[in-house]
């Protein structure tokens, strides 16, 4: 007689888990719906005291079902839901300055995070854009005038020589280098604001924004990597592109998140779902202006002043360094929602 296999463990330990902590889930979610619906003052005094409680039982259930690796619906359930508690219990409006210290030391940081996995994506695009870029550019000259727009490369290309190009790089704050670098800051920004706001599309457009701006940023390294100016470039674009490329990376996240809402809005309606994303990803776009609008005074400031390489570099490194430890950097418990 052949025996009946147990089954797996994990999956006993998840049917009981759900068993012993949905109807939480479920009474959290309904005082939260009611309060987005109407306000607070829709809530009886039962639930306005149950809603602290209920919303740090869900932290620990989400904690331990990243832990556990339980399923990965579940687990993006919890995390939506956990996020509008929060924003609920912790955003209710007070004094401005409050606000604005909330969002720079709490707010912002945690929706970054909460966006890792799309973080990731969004880069690998990145990267991968700039790696075909070069390898197309520098395989073929004639590939760089179909990738770069005539107006942005403005005689960067593959028939400048050495010298001018060289020149460009150390020109300062004079020389016709500014107006490329003016470009540059006016395209990037327009390529993060449409990547968040092209997600909805299931962030497909967000995705191929990704990529040819990646594209774009290989093209260019393949023209002076091809004359002995790879090195130097790089301290040029990075001085202000550690910034700049993170802001855009950010907002394809951002893009990403809301267009997965759409396409898979698991327990919520997709309107509901969308709702939910949008919470977090319109802060993490918030903080993208801001990104942007450091990038342009490195680019208009730092990049223009500081002609020497090992420096562009110092200072690119320092400000990638400062930005992964403002985002990453544990805060407490209250910062890992």
């Amino acid at each position: 007689m052949t025996a009946i296999a147990d089954p797996p463990r994990w999956r006993v330990n998840a049917s009981r888990f759900r068993a012993a902590h949905e109807a939480d889930w479920a009474e959290l979610d309904r005082i939260v719906t009611l309060i987005e619906r109407k306000s607070v003052r829709a809530l009886d005094d039962d639930a306005l005291l149950a809603l602290p409680v209920l919303y740090r039982t869900t932290l620990s259930s989400l904690s331990v079902a990243r832990e556990t690796s339980l399923d990965r619906a579940l687990t993006r359930y919890l995390e939506q839901l956990c996020t509008r508690a929060y924003f609920q219990i912790y955003g209710v409006p007070g004094r401005i300055w409050r606000q604005i210290a909330d969002f720079f030391v709490e707010g912002w940081p945690m929706a970054v995070r909460a966006l890792w996995r799309e973080t990731i994506a969004a880069l690998l695009l990145t990267l991968a854009g700039t790696w075909a870029g070069y390898l197309l550019v520098r395989h073929d000259p004639a590939w760089f005038y179909g990738i770069i727009p005539g107006g942005l490369a403005d005689g960067r290309d593959p028939a400048a020589s050495a010298a001018s190009l060289q020149k460009m790089l150390y020109s300062g704050a004079h020389g016709p280098l500014v107006t490329m670098a003016t470009a540059l800051f006016t395209h990037n920004a327009q390529i993060a604001i449409f990547a968040f706001a092209l997600g909805f599309a299931f962030g497909v457009p967000t995705a191929l924004l990704l990529l040819y701006n990646g594209l774009m940023l290989g093209a260019f390294v393949a023209i002076y990597a091809a004359k002995g100016l790879g090195f130097a470039f790089g301290g040029w674009v990075l001085i202000h592109g550690t910034t700049e490329l993170s802001a855009i990376i950010l907002a394809g996240a951002a893009g990403f998140r809301i267009g997965h809402a759409i396409a898979f809005p698991g327990r919520l309606s997709r309107s509901g779902s969308a709702v939910a994303a949008g919470r977090t990803t319109g802060m993490v776009v918030v903080g993208v202006v801001l990104m942007l609008l450091v990038a342009g005074l490195l680019e208009g400031i730092g990049r223009q002043t500081i002609l020497v390489d090992s420096e562009r570099y110092a200072v690119a490194g320092t400000v990638l360094a400062g930005w992964l430890t403002y985002f990453y950097l544990p805060r407490g418990r209250r910062a890992k929602a």
